[in-house]
Parts: structure tokens; sequence; C-alpha cells
């Protein structure tokens, strides 16, 4: 079996197709690579063929290239993985030269790449190394070079090609954003040639009349000149400056990907192409050695994809939702509706006033006009969606309905009351889920008359945009009801993880002690400023203070109440609650009140810090060492997930990680906080732990789990590696 076969045509036309046996999407194998080449050397070296066209023979293109590559070449050290990507670069320089002479550029033969749908990553490399791309009239279609969002960058030849190209500033959307664009639009940006309805058609009959000038690609021909300048050109000189500067300004220095792809577009700019090629594979080599694009690859990618097909489901029929009931019209149950109408799901939309239901679905049609105005929707569109969504006050509409999501008030006794009347109205083979951040999943499920038909479902808010949902199983929680939940959300395109019920569950347990370590620090007279900034260098995306912001400070009230309810004298956060119950006193209740932490305009924008801060809580005269607030803010979290493990919270590191990033952003470029443990070590970590138990207390005390490991030599990944998943 083949990844790429070749059929030649009486009119000497080879049609080189890509179909990579078992699989949904082509990936590049270096066996694969093999036998492409080994295709362009025969279709160059016979006579009767007179042009090339490399397609796939499945819906789409491609994928990009194949992870394991990738892993079997870090294995071999730097050295396998330079060799290896500088054996692909010949590969394509072979197809982008087409055995023209070296000197006239004459001779060559035309090849050209029709694309039927996606094409990602060395999907894109490759056709960009052909002289002419062709796409199809596919709207569904993703064309772009997203390597930067798992941090490594485009190295199959895709960061040079392209900055040659369009330039340095037309290239930095799809290199350093990872934009993609449908067909249309990557063919008004650049990226490819033509779009066509039939795109092997088109590009035969362009290799069919295709000449020599037709073939030689811009940076090969004599007197080129690099779009918008180059480094030391006047206008290259500002393009550059403000690349780096925007890409400082934007990754603080902790995404070594987006720095070595900077520095290889800025060194390769400078020299012939072939030699910026072998700048661009040293610099791809520095970046899949570093342990952080290993992390990502493993989290953002491999962990996440398999989350998302259903690593941990329990044996079930298929549990695919046909008819969802929500249970309050909320913010977040109408977020839950317009996800659920997007996926072609029927909705019955149900709160205690028609006015409040009606407004729940009003959200879905706000957002879907939104979509509109950016062209991502069409009123048709918006029709289909808003048709199937119910809004109503009867409960008897959830007749029919298979799963039924409570989003009412965090109020035991309201919700208690409508899983009782939407228990009635349903069948017994239903399952009812409840939307909640923080109460005890068994608890609530006393109030239903079938507990193993009972789970929790927690959305992340604003639920349209937030791509994790945390699925949490109760003590009589059935397998099924489980299934039921992660086919629903695979439904929505959202990533699930599974825990089991404990106070705040996973992500809301580890997201409480980051957000009040950065609290604590303000009242013991740490600058907010450098506050924020430490977990800003940390690579976190919002900073505790505007997080808390954000999330209102009266929740944090509400929340620390409860806690203090159930702790009793064993309550940890008392300094913490003074600062946030004074903030509740003045009014300054987050960004919804446009006044917390920080200063807000009429339209709630962030205008800066709270000057007040200063007199609330003065800073102190002697500041502490950024490594030390970096270490605080960093282990508050990691420690409380590694407690989660410890305690079977978390069945599964993979599930940590994935969730800690999607859910609150951890830092992703370390993967998450096992990946971010193991990067350090279990017993530096365990280290650095008892050196902050000793001078802050028993929050940083290291779990038994991690001195263990630490004892062992052991990593977290390594003992997944062996088994031992969970504690």
């Amino acid at each position: 079996m083949t990844d790429f076969t070749m059929q030649k045509d009486a009119d000497g036309v080879a049609v080189i197709t890509w179909d990579v046996p078992g699989k949904s999407m082509n990936v590049l194998s270096l066996d694969g690579a093999a036998e492409l080449d080994a295709l362009i050397d025969e279709a160059l070296a016979d006579d009767a063929v007179k042009g090339i066209v490399i397609t796939s023979g499945k819906k789409d293109f491609a994928a990009g290239m194949d992870l394991n590559v990738i892993a079997a070449m870090k294995d071999g050290g730097a050295q396998a993985v330079f060799d290896g990507i500088m054996g692909l670069h010949q590969a394509l320089r072979k197809i982008e030269l087409a055995g023209m002479d070296p000197k006239t550029k004459k001779g060559g033969k035309p090849i050209a790449s029709a694309l039927p749908g996606t094409a990602l990553g060395i999907g894109l490399e490759l056709p960009l190394a052909t002289h002419r791309i062709f796409a199809a009239e596919n709207p569904k279609a993703k064309i772009g070079l997203p390597e930067i969002m798992v941090g490594i960058f485009p190295g199959g030849g895709g960061t040079t090609r392209l900055v040659r190209k369009l330039g340095a500033m037309g290239a930095a959307p799809f290199l350093l954003e990872g934009k993609l664009s449908d067909p249309a639009r990557a063919k008004a940006a650049g990226l490819i040639d033509e779009v066509a309805a039939d795109p092997v058609a088109a590009a035969r009959a362009w290799v069919l009349q295709a000449g020599d000038a037709d073939l030689v690609k811009p940076w090969d021909a004599k007197g080129y000149k690099m779009p918008g300048g180059e480094p030391y050109h006047p206008a290259g000189f500002m393009t550059f400056l403000g690349a780096s500067a925007m890409v400082h300004g934007k990754t603080l220095g902790v995404y070594p990907a987006a720095k070595a792809l900077l520095s290889a577009v800025y060194e390769g700019a400078m020299v012939p192409f072939d030699t910026a090629l072998k700048i661009e594979a040293r610099w791809f080599t520095n970046v899949l050695m570093n342990p952080s694009s290993t992390a990502m690859i493993r989290s953002l990618f491999i962990n996440k994809e398999a989350l998302e097909k259903g690593a941990n489901r329990p044996e079930a029929p298929d549990q695919r939702v046909r008819k969802l009931g929500i249970l309050g019209a909320g913010m977040m149950g109408a977020g839950i509706a317009y996800v659920s109408a997007m996926a072609g799901i029927e909705v019955v939309l149900i709160d205690a006033a028609q006015d409040a239901a009606d407004r729940g679905k009003a959200h879905s049609a706000g957002l879907l006009d939104k979509a509109i105005s950016r062209r991502k929707a069409t009123e048709e569109k918006k029709a289909e969606v808003l048709a199937r969504i119910t809004a109503t006050t009867d409960y008897a509409a959830l007749d029919g309905c298979d799963l039924v999501v409570e989003a009412v008030f965090e109020d035991p006794k309201v919700k208690a009351e409508v899983t009782a009347r939407a228990e009635a109205a349903i069948s017994a083979d239903a399952i009812f889920a409840t939307n909640t951040s923080t109460l005890p999943i068994s608890d609530l499920a006393r109030a239903s008359s079938r507990p193993d038909q009972f789970v929790g479902i927690h959305f992340f808010s604003p639920v349209d945009k937030m791509a994790l949902v945390e699925i949490i199983k109760g003590k009589r929680t059935g397998p099924r009801a489980v299934a039921k939940a992660l086919d629903f959300v695979r439904q929505i395109r959202k990533t699930p993880i599974v825990v089991n019920d404990a106070r705040f569950f996973y992500a809301n347990r580890c997201i409480i002690p980051y957000i009040n370590e950065g609290i604590r620090m303000v009242a013991e007279g740490v600058s907010p400023t450098l506050v924020e900034n430490a977990a800003k260098l940390m690579g976190m995306p919002l900073g505790p203070l505007q997080l808390v912001d954000e999330t209102s400070i009266d929740l944090g009230v509400k929340i620390a109440k409860a806690t203090r309810a159930a702790l009793g004298d064993t309550y940890p956060d008392d300094a913490v609650d003074a600062v946030i119950f004074r903030l509740a006193d003045l009014g300054r209740l987050g960004r919804k009140a446009k006044a917390g932490f920080y200063d807000y305009d009429e339209g709630a924008r962030r205008q800066g810090l709270w000057p007040g801060l200063a007199t609330e809580w003065p800073e102190a005269d002697q500041q502490p060492d950024l490594t030390e607030l970096q270490h605080r803010l960093m282990f508050a979290q990691s420690l409380e997930a590694v407690r989660a493990l410890q305690e079977g919270v978390l069945e599964d590191i993979r599930e940590g990680d994935v969730g800690a990033i999607l859910g609150w952003g951890f830092a992703p470029w370390t993967g998450g906080p096992f990946g971010w443990l193991d990067m350090l070590g279990a017993a530096r970590a365990v280290e650095i732990a008892e050196g902050l138990a000793r001078k802050l207390g028993p929050r940083f005390a290291a779990p038994q789990l991690l001195k263990d490991m630490a004892a062992k030599g052991e990593s977290f990944y390594g003992r997944v590696s062996t088994g031992k998943q969970a504690a």
C-alpha cells in the first residue's frame, strides 16, 4: 500500500494522487515523501510527460506532517532533525526547479497542485513549491500554515517561500498568527493562484499550455526584490523593526517558536534562496528540540484530538443528541442554546417568564447578526438556526428531549425544583445534566429520581467562544450519562474533559488559587503592576487581578463565603477576603461594574489599574524578586492540579493539561501544569514548592505524589507511558 500513485494520460499529463490508506486526512510520512520524490523523478525523466498535477484522492488535500515522523526525528537528536528537514527541502526544491537548466531557467516541466479541500501545514508547503496552485470552490475548506498554534513554525519551506511571495508584512498573519482562509480569501491574499470548480481539470489544462516563463518563481528570477523591502531597505527596515516589537509584545519572550520564525525570516531575507532554506531548517531544528514544542504539540494537538475523539468515553451505544432541553435562558443557557442549534440540534429553551425565554433566543439572533456583518454567516443560515430554537415556559415542550441541561441560578433549591419538573416531562431514558461551576454534583443529584442518569456539564463563559467543557461524574452517575455528555460536547465541537465530583471540580479548583495568590500579593504590598506582569511574563494570558475583574468580584465574594461555610476553621483565605470584600463594599465589582482592580471607560474598556489600590493597600518599599512571584503564581495552580490527580478527581493527566490551557489559559508554552512540572523535573519542583511552603505556608507544600515521583526520578508523562496515569 502506497501513499502516492501516478497515472499518465495520452496528452502527456502525469497526475500524482496523494491518498494515505486508512486515514481520513492525508499526512506526510518519511516513506510518503520518498514515494513522492521517486514519482517526481520518474515523471521528469519520462519524455512523454509534458507536465505534472499533484492532487488528493480524499475530499481534502492534507492536514500536515505525520507527528510520529517529527517524534522519530527528535529521538535521533538535532542532527537527525536538521538532516530530515533538509531532505524535505531538497525534494520540494526539485519540484520547484522541475528539471530546468540552472542557468537559463528553461526546459523545466510545469507542475501544478490541485486542492479539493483543506490544505494545512505541509499540505500548503508542498503546493507552494509547485508552479501554480488551484483550489476547489469549497467555502468549507481551510488553507494555511497553523504550526505556530502548536509551538512550532512552518519548517518545510513555507516560511521562506511565503515571505518571498508576499513580503514579511503580507506573510505575517499566516505565519505568526496561523491565520486560515477559505479558497476565495486565500486567492485574494496571494496564498494560492486560482479557484476552480474542477481544480484537477484546471491544473491539467494549465500545465499543457504553460511556458518556460510560467515556471520560474520570482525568487529564482534575475533581479528579484522582496515585496515590502528587505531588512536593510528603508521600508523593509521599518517592517522588521515593527515585526520584532509586535512579536515580543504579544509573546513577552515565552514562546520560542515566534522568535525563531522571525529570526529565520530576517536572516533568510538577506541571503540567496537555497541558503535561506538552510537557515529555516536550523531555526526549525532549534525550536523542535525545545521542550516547549514537545509539550505544546502533545497537549494542543495529540492529546486534544484524542479527547475530542472520545479517548475516555465509556462503552455505550451512540449517544448523539437529537433534541435538547435547556432550563434557564440566562447568558449561560442562551449560549448553550446557540452552540447546540448551530450544530444542528433541535433546542427547547425554557425560562420562568416568556420574555426571559425570548431574550435567551434573541442572544442567538444577536450572535448571528454579528456573524453576518463579518460575512461569516448569511440571513438564510440565521433563519435556519433560529428555527431550531423553541423559547417557551412550558415544560411539556421537553417531550422527546433525550438530554436536558439545567442552567438556572447557583441555588440548590432552585435547581432541585426544576430538576423535578423536568423529569416529570421527559422520557425514562433521557439524561439530565446540571451546568454548575461549584456545587457538588452528588448533592444536586439527590433531587433526581434517576441519579445514574444525572451528570454535571460545566460550560465556561462565554459559551460560544470557550473551547472547553468539563463533564463531572457524581457518585452515582452511570456510564451512559457520561457517554451522552461526551457525545453532546463533541457534537457542539467543544473539547471535553471528564472529572470526578469534588468541590470546584478541576478547573475552578486550580483557577481560584491562582486568583487568590495574586490578590494575596496585593494585600502584602506587592505592586499590582508587578503581580500582573509576573503572570504575563510566564505566558498567562491574563494576570490574576484582571481575571477576577472579568469573572466579577461579587462572584468571588459569593464563592469565598460558601467555601468558608464549608471549611470552617480550616478556611485559608482570610487575607484574600479582606481585599475582595473591601472592593465589593466600594462597589468595585469588576468589569461589569466598570470598576474593580482596574478602571474602565463607559464602554467597559480597561484603562489601567485603579490608583486607589495604593491607598487601600500601600506598596512595600522593598518589592519581592520576580522569579519568586512567578513561582507563587505557577505553583498555586500546578500543585492543585497534582492534588486533583492524587485524590482521583482527575483521572488522566492529558485532561489536566488540555483542560488547563483551554479552560483558563494556563501558560500554553508549557503544555499545561503537568507538562510544566515535567520540564522542571519532580525533584526541582519539590525543592521550589517546599521552599515556598517554609516561607509562605502549607498551601505550597508538595503533594505526596510529587515527592514520591522525585524520589523515584519519575515524570508525569513517563508514568503515563508505563500505565500509571492516576495516582
